[in-house]
């Protein structure tokens, strides 16, 4: 009987393995300078640089940065165009399966360190601009570790079943139909996945929809450091005015305040610093208008 139940187990999970998206409707080639816009909304730098390089000012993405979480620890890797260390050997078709369904080339599940998840939302045209960005940056010949994952987190096999349940590439929030809250909805629902810190966990790791953005006690990020609420829940939010929110998103040294949320936050800002002043805008309208959740 238990040899029937666990072969049953590993047909459903094995069916639940998503398929590649196709690439469709996307311009090809993408456009490296859009991807450059892409990438900063993104945070792709942060994550995945070099140890030791500036992800700011020259991207080196042969990763290794370490990210350690209650199922263990998981190491950042390398995306760079390197053709065997990196990922200069993959197709643009599985570049976007990678983003959108978090499968690899060789069918394997990916695990949501890398928010697929939030990406699973991004128009194909932006995926297709990433990729042609990510061409332009060095290769790097760098191998990096495996992650370091508790039982049973260390079988991928089981992320089919957690797909099922938290890979959702429809809009999160109702936010109305306003053009500058579609575009702060886009950037936070998609490519800027301000929901991996900001939303609570659900108790199989992934993020809680009904308390969108309504903050986490205890971060498993870089920093390790609680994330707030964000909707209009928090007074952050409510009592701020569009510009005010819109400040909170540039860099440091231009809000007196903003040293105080960590460095991953600061890390955030320095990307966003990249973007046109009407998307961080458009970033602040939206959290005014999404549902305030406790």
């Amino acid at each position: 009987m238990r040899v029937r139940i666990t072969a049953l187990a590993l047909a459903l999970l094995a069916a639940c393995a998503p398929e590649p998206a196709p690439l469709s409707d996307a311009p090809a080639p993408g456009d490296p300078t859009r991807g450059e816009a892409v990438f900063r909304a993104g945070g792709c730098g942060t994550c995945h640089a070099t140890p030791g390089s500036d992800a700011a000012a020259n991207p080196r993405l042969g990763g290794g940065r370490e990210l350690v979480s209650r199922y263990g620890t998981f190491v950042a890797p390398n995306i760079s165009p390197h053709p065997t260390h990196g990922i200069g050997a993959w197709t643009d078709r599985q570049f976007m399966a990678a983003m959108t369904r978090g499968v690899s080339p060789q069918g394997e599940h990916y695990y949501p360190a890398f928010p697929y998840t939030s990406y699973a939302r991004m128009r194909a045209g932006d995926i297709a601009d990433l990729w042609a960005y990510l061409q332009t940056l060095p290769p790097e010949a760098r191998d990096n570790p495996p992650h370091d994952l508790r039982f049973p987190y260390d079988n991928r096999r089981l992320l089919g079943v957690w797909k099922q349940r938290f890979l959702r590439p429809g809009a999160v929030a109702g936010a109305g139909d306003d053009a500058d809250v579609a575009r702060g909805q886009y950037l936070v629902e998609g490519p800027g996945h301000c929901g991996t810190c900001h939303t609570p966990r659900a108790a199989l790791g992934g993020p809680d929809y009904r308390r969108w953005l309504a903050g986490a006690e205890a971060l498993e990020g870089p920093d390790g450091l609680p994330a707030p609420n964000i909707t209009p829940a928090s007074p952050l939010i409510a009592e701020a005015g569009l510009d005010e929110i819109a400040a909170l998103l540039e860099p440091a040294e231009t809000h007196a305040q903003s040293h105080r949320w960590g460095e991953g936050m600061e890390a955030v800002r320095r990307n966003l610093a990249h973007l046109p002043a009407s998307d961080r805008r458009a970033i602040a309208a939206y959290l005014k208008a999404i549902p305030a959740r406790e």
